[in-house]
Formats: C-alpha cells, sequence, structure tokens
C-alpha cells in the first residue's frame, strides 16, 4: 500500500468518527448550527479525500448524504431522523469499503454504492428542479452588467442578506463575504429602505450584499457554512459566457500539464529553481480560474518539497489539481499538513510493540545484572560496589525508559467510549426504551492494550443494563420516575488502577430472584444458597450461563454477557464488582490496572519453588504461629482482625495434595481471591520486582491460575501466578 492511500485510510476513520460523534449530538440538539456545520464538513472532507484517491463508489454515496444535509440546510429545517440514520448507514458502510482497502492494499474496483444512493434516493421529498433561472433573474442580471469585466469568469452569484441580529451572534456578514473563495465583484445595497438618521438603529443589520464569484456553487456553500441559510446562491454555468469559461479552464489545465512535466524533467542540480517556479505558477494559475483553495494546497506543498529536497509532494498537490480532485473544504492531501503536524508523528503500533518487546529485554537484562551484583557481594569482590553504583544508574535510566515506553502506549478512554453513544442510540430503538447515555472522564488514560480490550465487557454491561435493568415507558410512569431513563458511564484513576463504572437508574437486582434462577439453572447447590449474603448472590450473575431472561433475544439471554465481562477483565489483572439497590438502579465497577506492560511481582517460595504474585493482588503480608491457624471443617482459617479468613496452603494448591498445616508456621500473604479476602500460606517470602510478562504457549497455555510467564537474573524462569483463579 503506498503512502497516499495509508494516510486516507487513517485521516478517513478519523473523520469518520467525528461524523459519528457530530451526528449523535446534533440529533440531540437539532438547532445547533455549530454541530451541523461539522457534520457537513465531515461528510464533505471525506468525499474530497475520497475524490484524491480517485475511490469514485466512496465519492457518490458520500455525495448523496452530502446533499441531504444541504438540503436541511437550503430549507433552514433541522435534519430529519430518516436522514440521520441514512447517514448512519453510509458511515457504516464506508467503515466496510476502508477495511476492505486495508485487507487488500488497494481501491477495490468491484463495489457498487447503489445500497446508499437507494436510501437516500427513497427518504428524498419529491422536489422541482434545482436548476435555477440565473440571467432571467433582475438582480443577477444587473450584477453581471455591472462587472462586465469579470463576468465572463464568474461561475456563481450570490445575494446575501443577513439577520437582523447577526451583530449579536458575533457575525460579521462583510467579512464572510470577503473570506469566499474566488471572489470576483460585490455589490451592496439596503434591504429596506434607510430610515432617516435619527430613527436609525445602528445595531440591526439592514444589508443586502450581492456577489460574483469564480469558484462553484458548491464551494461557495461549503464557505458559507450555517450563513447559507440567509443566501440565494445561483449557478451561472448556463449563461453565454460559459463557452469562454470552459475555454479558460481548457488552458488552466494544460499550464498545469506543463508544469507537471518541468517537475518530471527536473536534475538535481536545478531541482529547487524548478520547484519553487513550477509552485508559482500552478498556485497562480489556479488562483486566476477561482480554484484558490487549490492554490493554497499547491503553495504549501511548494514549501514543503524545497524544505525537504523532494518533488513529489508537489507533484502529488498539482497532479491532483489537474485532475479536478480538490476542491474547496476537501481533505487536504498528506503534504498540507495542520498546524500541529510537526509537534506529532504517526507511528504504526507494530513499531511501539517492537519497543515493548525490547524495553522487556532491557528488563531482564537489568535484573540480571542485579542478580550478578549480589553474587559479587557475597564473594566478597572488589569490584563489588563499583558494580552496585552503576546498576543503581542503569536501574534510574531502564525505569525512566519504562515509564516512557508506557507513556506510548497511553491512549483516552474516549477511545473506546465514543463508539457506545451510537450503540445505546439502537438499542434504545429497538426495545423501544427511551435513554440518555451519559459519559463523564473521557479523558482518562489506559493502557492501549486496556482500551481496547475493554469495549467488548462495556458493550455486554450495556446491553444488560437496556435489556434488563431500565424499565418500560408504562413501568418507569408508574414507578415515578423521568420517562426518559439514564445510563451513566464513567471513569477515573485510582491511584495505579483506572476505575471504569457502568450505572443505571432501572429496576435493580432482585436477590431472591438471582437465587431462584441459580437454583433452577443448578448452577449452585440449593443448600449453598441459603447462606449466602447479597452481595455473594449478587456475583452469582457472573457465573456461565447464568441469565433472568424469560425468552433469548438478539441483544442478551444466552446467559453469557457477565461471565465474558468478568472473564475479559480478569484476563487483564482487573475486578468486576456490582452494586444495587431494588427500584433504584444497579452500578458495575471494573478496576483495571493502568498499564498491563510492566507488572510488579513478589517471588515466593512453595513446595521447594519459585513463583511470583502480582502485587497488585497482594493486601499485606504477616507471620502466624501454628497455633493461631484453626480447622473449619475439612479447610483451615485465620483470623485477621476479628474477620475470619480462609487459609489455603500454596503448596497443596499447586500439587493438589493436602498436608498437615497443624505443624506448619510460616508467611502468610493476604490477598484479593476472586473478590473476597484469602490467606495463601508460602515457605519463604522473596524480593520485589518489576517484570514483563510473557503469555505462556506450548504445554502451559490455557493451565489456570497462571498469569504468564517472565526471566529471572539468574535465566530461570519464573511462573507468575493468578492466584484468585487458582484456587476458585
Amino acid at each position: 500500500m503506498d503512502e497516499l492511500l495509508a494516510q486516507f485510510l487513517i485521516e478517513s476513520r478519523e473523520l469518520v468518527d467525528q461524523a459519528v460523534d457530530d451526528l449523535l449530538a446534533l440529533e440531540k440538539a437539532p438547532h445547533d448550527e455549530k454541530r451541523f456545520d461539522d457534520v457537513f464538513r465531515a461528510f464533505h472532507t471525506l468525499k474530497g479525500g475520497a475524490g484524491i484517491v480517485e475511490f469514485a463508489a466512496m465519492q457518490t454515496a458520500l455525495h448523496c448524504a452530502e446533499s441531504a444535509l444541504a438540503a436541511a440546510r437550503t430549507e433552514s429545517r433541522p435534519v430529519s431522523a430518516p436522514d440521520i440514520g441514512n447517514c448512519f448507514r453510509c458511515l457504516d458502510q464506508v467503515i466496510e469499503w476502508l477495511d476492505l482497502i486495508e485487507s487488500v492494499g488497494a481501491i477495490p474496483a468491484d463495489v457498487d454504492p447503489a445500497d446508499i444512493v437507494g436510501l437516500f434516493a427513497r427518504a428524498a421529498p419529491p422536489v422541482a428542479a434545482l436548476e435555477p433561472r440565473a440571467v432571467d433573474d433582475p438582480w443577477v442580471a444587473t450584477l453581471l452588467s455591472a462587472n462586465a469585466g469579470v463576468a465572463p469568469r464568474a461561475r456563481t452569484a450570490i445575494r446575501y442578506a443577513p439577520a437582523s441580529d447577526c451583530f449579536f451572534r458575533a457575525e460579521d456578514p462583510l467579512a464572510r463575504i470577503a473570506a469566499l473563495p474566488g471572489l470576483l465583484a460585490v455589490a451592496l445595497g439596503p434591504r429596506t429602505p434607510w430610515a432617516t438618521l435619527d430613527a436609525l438603529d445602528p445595531f440591526s443589520c439592514n444589508l443586502t450584499i450581492a456577489a460574483l464569484l469564480a469558484s462553484s456553487p458548491s464551494e461557495v456553500g461549503a464557505a458559507l457554512g450555517a450563513e447559507s441559510r440567509y443566501c440565494d446562491v445561483r449557478s451561472l454555468s448556463g449563461r453565454s459566457g460559459a463557452r469562454a469559461d470552459e475555454s479558460l479552464t481548457r488552458k488552466a489545465d494544460e499550464l498545469l500539464e506543463a508544469q507537471l512535466s518541468l517537475l518530471e524533467s527536473a536534475k538535481d542540480a536545478h531541482q529547487h529553481g524548478c520547484i519553487a517556479s513550477a509552485g508559482l505558477v500552478a498556485a497562480n494559475v489556479l488562483r486566476h480560474v477561482g480554484r484558490s483553495s487549490e492554490a493554497e494546497v499547491v503553495a504549501t506543498a511548494a514549501a514543503v518539497a524545497i524544505a525537504e529536497s523532494r518533488l513529489e509532494p508537489l507533484l502529488e498537490a498539482i497532479g491532483a489539481a489537474a485532475r479536478g480532485a480538490l476542491s474547496a473544504g476537501a481533505a487536504e492531501p498528506p503534504t498540507a499538513r495542520r498546524q500541529d503536524a510537526g509537534q506529532t508523528i504517526r507511528v504504526s503500533s507494530e513499531r511501539i510493540d517492537a519497543l515493548v518487546r525490547l524495553t522487556g529485554e532491557l528488563i531482564v537484562s537489568n535484573n540480571a545484572i542485579g542478580h550478578a551484583v549480589r553474587l559479587a557481594e557475597q564473594e566478597g569482590s572488589s569490584l563489588a560496589v563499583t558494580l552496585k553504583n552503576q546498576h543503581a544508574a542503569l536501574n534510574r535510566l531502564v525505569a525512566e525508559l519504562q515509564r516512557a515506553v508506557v507513556g506510548m502506549r497511553v491512549l483516552p478512554l474516549s477511545t473506546a467510549f465514543r463508539r457506545f453513544p451510537r450503540l445505546v442510540r439502537e438499542m434504545s430503538s429497538e426495545l423501544k426504551k427511551p435513554v440518555n447515555l451519559v459519559l463523564d472522564g473521557q479523558d482518562t488514560e489506559a493502557d492501549k492494550a486496556i482500551v481496547e480490550t475493554l469495549v467488548e465487557p462495556l458493550v455486554h454491561l450495556l446491553r444488560n443494563a437496556l435489556d434488563h435493568g431500565i424499565e418500560d415507558a408504562v413501568t418507569r410512569a408508574a414507578a415515578a420516575k423521568p420517562p426518559v431513563a439514564t445510563i451513566l458511564l464513567r471513569a477515573f484513576r485510582e491511584g495505579e488502577h483506572v476505575i471504569v463504572e457502568v450505572t443505571d437508574d432501572g429496576a435493580g437486582i432482585d436477590v431472591a430472584k438471582v437465587k431462584q434462577v441459580a437454583k433452577n439453572r443448578n448452577l449452585v447447590p440449593a443448600d449453598d444458597l441459603a447462606g449466602l449474603t447479597d452481595n455473594q448472590a449478587l456475583d452469582l450473575i457472573f457465573l456461565p450461563g447464568f441469565s433472568t431472561a424469560t425468552t433469548v433475544t438478539e441483544l442478551s439471554g444466552r446467559g453469557v454477557g457477565m461471565d465474558a465481562v468478568r472473564t475479559a477483565v480478569g484476563r487483564l489483572g482487573g475486578q468486576v464488582d456490582i452494586r444495587s439497590a431494588v427500584g433504584k438502579g444497579t452500578t458495575v465497577r471494573v478496576t483495571l490496572p493502568f498499564s498491563v506492560l510492566v507488572t510488579q511481582v513478589m517471588t515466593v517460595e512453595a513446595g521447594g519453588q519459585l513463583f511470583g504474585i502480582p502485587l497488585d493482588a497482594i493486601v499485606e503480608t504477616m507471620r502466624v504461629e501454628r497455633d493461631a491457624i484453626f480447622p473449619v471443617g475439612a479447610a483451615h482459617a485465620i483470623v485477621l482482625r476479628d474477620r475470619t479468613i480462609p487459609l489455603v496452603r500454596l503448596a497443596d494448591v499447586l500439587t493438589r495434595r493436602a498436608t498437615d498445616q497443624r505443624d506448619d508456621s510460616g508467611p502468610i500473604v493476604i490477598a484479593q481471591l476472586g473478590g473476597d479476602l484469602g490467606a495463601v500460606q508460602v515457605d519463604r517470602i522473596g524480593e520485589r520486582m518489576d517484570v514483563i510478562l510473557k503469555p505462556l504457549d506450548g504445554l502451559l497455555s490455557g493451565v489456570p491460575g497462571l498469569a504468564g510467564s517472565t526471566l529471572l537474573g539468574d535465566g530461570s524462569v519464573l511462573l507468575v501466578l493468578d492466584l484468585g483463579e487458582l484456587v476458585r
């Protein structure tokens, strides 16, 4: 895939995300002019980008969506719900095409936009022909005759009657007209006869501004933005001067082709001179024919080409202009960067992952040097002090590198959150339950792996909240609740953890019903259910196969949602907790580590082997004597601050063989085991260290209770345990 196409994919995906956000916001605030302009600009820029890479099908589909938006603007009305739905369908199709381009590395030749075109055709109301009567209108004829010198070059005529209160909306009508591309002539006049001086209201705009432009009506409409509702825009393509204008355009294209030939034949010795000359001529030609936006793109490309001593940026820009691919508001080619382009660099995730792997190897080597230092100290070597000092310096540099790499992998949670407003919108429509999704803490940052993996669990949580938690409108009315339910998706940092909460104001969870479902589905023995607390009963919803739904729908009911949530979160080293109040709602809290790149572990010895326990799971460590360990049935427990905590011996869990714990005393690790506190007895507690976990493969792949492995300083392999899974 060439560089231009790769850049097109990146920018198009960003524009699609922007368009989705703006459409959702516009649906909630139909009269928000800024959102409307943002939506229109996103579709227009996407269409322009498709034109640059010559993807005609995508250009056609986006043109239909853009036309629907333009019709709403022309008629000064909010965008209709069907049009917003069709715009979403259009963006879905664009995403499919982008995925196809990424997989094959080229623009597909056999795609058909007919489905999208048909959507908008069915939604469009029957209208009369849109071609205006240009020359026959008296104001157009007067404007052309008064400016005969520039009339042959004019492609568009406009008459702008700003709103009388435009000054109070920070709108400057003259500045708006002056900024239009290809402006040739302007005529001013009063909208109504001027009042006498003593009756004149200086704060009311009473102007009518007529203008001739060399740019096309679509370029003018894009530049006018929301003010186009106060404008009469007329095409002059049917007038007698159009033939001369077409001749002028042909000559301009010939001159652009000549500049391309000049650049292609440029030699190294004269390269800078050819770039400067070709760039200046091409820009002047484009300005002369009213294509000022393209002229600016070419001028910028020329500056970039001179600075980088490369012909390609200018060749691409002039080539695109010669093909007529660029238009006002079209997507900037790769050579025309935004102002912040010099401060940011796009780096592929593969390169960052490679840097992560190298950092991991460096951490292993650093641990090995630390091991060598300890050996030197034990042997009384004269180099021990020097080695220790150098290792301390290296340790500091490795820690700084580690933090820098972690920072490179950090993403805001908005990357994941932005997918959910539309998902909730569609589920709300399908279930006929009006819901308002509130997002909070989107700027909270987390590791890339956390952000990407979090999407699937949150989808399950939102589906459950809508399908099971939120009541229908009749039930909510009977409970004196607002007709529109609220779901809050909230994220925040808490120490080295990222907390994500999904809260709804629905019916809450009926604990008695949860126990009954668990009993009916034989998920828990009936004798055990009777002794469960409410919190323990709520935890049953995470069991595989648990569901309170009486029927299976496309959204839920198969009993895999909450189990999938806990499994996915647990795989990332996180936890899931749930709180609920009947009639008031439910909150599901997901606690995740900030980064999965580096894991802090504490080494322990059990059964003659060394293992690692993630430090996040450890609450505290202590030592108990054998008379402080009490038998409880076939198991054992200790009492910690008036609280009975079950005790397991790690060696027994690993070997699946029980020993007599009454004769043992030793260190105890108090840890989080499946959401509750548990005590794990080990033979010896070792050191704390930073490691990069590697997933297990081969024979150990999929073994429960193992979180991964890492290398120690002496070259041996350390298995890192998942205690919660191990003792479950």
